[in-house]
């Protein structure tokens, strides 16, 4: 895989090499599809207690293992954006500890600001794909992505940036290909679910773009709206239209995407409003407009 990710980036044969890294992908997909419940369960969290669990989680990722933030004496890792964020956390079924956590922040009003238009404006250059050029009730940022330690022990999982999802490209393999989809794959479904039943169709995101490339992969395709700046390592603001993820994902992370949504709505988050589970739409309290 490591040669395959290397041809890829070569002209004339590097398109013929992604469909084929896309495929593999796909298929590995599959497999873990079928298996992904037994193991690892998605959910939001609707309750205060469920919100302390990752605010601790998140804690643990940020503050003691990445120094991203000092060490709060609470041991809970929270913002302002938390209020009117909707928390999605990875359950491990086996230990029931969490395997992971992202939040999905939205606005209502235009001094509402998104934290990527708040830390990171001046970053974003591309003249269209700006969160202030959007409607405030149809914007959301995907933040605070992370996975802690004792879930990514491998060798490959072991540098810096998997905590955060990014996949480490010297190590592009099958293997990983295996445990990545568990959690950090599994967590940007979530979100980009979430995005689409909420209607905040446009999703935005400060990402390292080696972990935009690796999404790109499975279907998750982000664009890059503006230049690298650093922000807890070198970063870029990212965008990506959440009504283009079922028609771009492989067919084995569209059956990933389908297992995420069914365990989003039994945990009691996601509630269907119709019958078609093609058409339904969700009712998510913590982004709702008010009234």
């Amino acid at each position: 895989m490591k040669k395959l990710r290397t041809l890829a980036e070569k002209p004339i044969i590097g398109g013929v090499v992604k469909k084929a890294m896309t495929s593999l992908a796909s298929n590995d997909a599959k497999v873990i599809s079928r298996h992904f419940s037994q193991y690892l369960r998605p959910q939001i969290a609707t309750t205060d207690d469920l919100k302390h669990e990752v605010y601790h989680l998140r804690h643990q990722v940020y503050c003691e293992e990445l120094h991203f933030e000092d060490i709060k004496e609470s041991y809970e890792e929270c913002d302002e954006f938390d209020a009117r964020a909707i928390h999605c956390f990875v359950r491990h079924l086996g230990s029931k500890a969490l395997a992971g956590t992202v939040r999905l922040i939205g606005s209502h009003a235009a001094d509402e600001l998104l934290p990527i238009e708040q830390f990171c404006g001046h970053a974003i250059e591309h003249p269209e794909l700006s969160p202030m050029n959007f409607p405030r009730e149809s914007i959301c940022e995907i933040s605070r992505l992370a996975v802690p330690e004792n879930f990514r022990k491998r060798a490959i999982d072991k540098f810096k940036g998997a905590a955060t999802g990014a996949i480490n490209e010297q190590v592009f393999s099958e293997t990983e290909l295996r445990c990545f989809p568990y959690i950090a794959i599994c967590l940007y479904l979530a979100a980009t679910a979430m995005a689409m039943q909420t209607k905040r169709y446009h999703g935005f995101v400060m990402m390292e773009p080696r972990l935009a490339r690796s999404l790109t992969f499975v279907g998750i395709q982000f664009q890059q709206i503006g230049k690298l700046i650093e922000f807890h390592g070198k970063r870029a603001p990212f965008y990506i239209d959440a009504r283009d993820l079922r028609s771009n994902l492989s067919p084995g992370y569209l059956r990933l995407l389908e297992s995420v949504e069914r365990d989003l709505i039994q945990s009691g988050g996601l509630k269907p409003a119709a019958e078609n589970a093609r058409e339904q739409e969700f009712s998510l309290s913590p982004l709702s407009s008010p009234s």
